[in-house]
């Protein structure tokens, strides 16, 4: 499930799900034609049969909709910590090329189009059939206090609870994990054996001119100015960071200490990460059934 803005509408119908400082919403978008097929395994399953659920609540509504593909990994899903693969880097760098190629999709994407197309009292309807009319219903406590709650009603909530059962579990699993891989993020980079296994991998940069105290800095370096780097130069420092990563350790370092945080969180809050594994693995065999029976 997506987070979004409202202003944002980067792919299609979106609407604030969320009281208080947090916000839920559901972001559809577009594939091409004919009956979409499950490709990545029981995740991918899932995914698709819940877009397919979707689909077919939205039409009855008397909408237009389109099946989402899956989203790519930003850079900062996929290397949180470190760029510590040097094909990708040589390619992408830090994937302001992807970013680009993402929205130029998004301006392409048949929900999105169809969404711009209507009058705004349209719009403001497909939204809440959508997403709901109001973010009541559904509640969970994250790990750091904050309440957020979504709608328990509209196309997005009835796609999940076919698919899921138990929907008031599943909101509360999937947002109080969201916010756990946040948090195990900010206990690795904040762990001092973390830190110290920046040091070296400083070092090696510097023997390659560049001079940034972590990968996060020299990251910003290159993709937050208003002008962004040229793509060859860009290319050139992530591949810099990736070497470096390997060869001064940082990157073992980071994923150890990764998998600890991840399981020492899990631990922590055993509920909700319970309920996730199981209610993936009740939904399956469902979603299995949906993504065969297509369109």
């Amino acid at each position: 499930m997506h987070r979004w803005t409202l202003a944002l509408l980067t792919a299609g119908l979106l609407a604030t799900a969320a009281t208080g400082c947090a916000g839920t919403t559901t972001a559809p978008g577009a594939t091409g034609s004919g009956t979409p097929q499950a490709a990545g395994g029981p995740a991918e399953t899932l995914r698709l049969a819940e877009q397919l659920l979707i689909k077919e609540c939205m039409e009855k509504e008397g909408h237009k909709y389109w099946v989402e593909p899956p989203s790519p990994d930003d850079v900062s899903a996929r290397f949180p910590y470190v760029v510590d693969d040097p094909a990708w880097a040589r390619a992408h760098g830090y994937g302001t090329d992807l970013r680009r190629e993402r929205e130029a999709e998004v301006r392409r994407n048949a929900n999105q189009r169809y969404f711009r197309s209507m009058p705004a009292t349209t719009r403001a309807v497909l939204v809440s059939d959508l997403n709901g009319a109001r973010p009541q219903g559904l509640s969970a406590r994250l790990p750091n206090g904050m309440r957020v709650s979504h709608s328990d009603e509209g196309c997005q909530a009835t796609a999940e609870r076919q698919l899921y059962g138990d929907l008031q579990a599943w909101f509360r699993a999937t947002r109080v994990t969201d916010s756990l891989a946040g948090m195990r993020v900010d206990l690795v980079t904040n762990d001092k054996r973390y830190k110290a296994a920046v040091e070296p991998w400083a070092r090696c940069m510097r023997e390659r001119t560049y001079n940034y105290p972590d990968p996060a800095r020299a990251r910003a370096a290159a993709t937050l100015p208003e002008t962004p780097w040229p793509h060859a130069e860009e290319v050139r420092l992530a591949s810099a960071e990736a070497a470096c990563a390997l060869s001064s350790g940082l990157s073992s370092v980071a994923k150890s200490l990764d998998s600890e945080y991840r399981d020492r969180l899990g631990r922590g809050h055993p509920r909700e990460t319970a309920d996730l594994a199981r209610l993936k693995r009740e939904a399956l065999p469902r979603a299995r059934a949906i993504v065969a029976r297509g369109d």
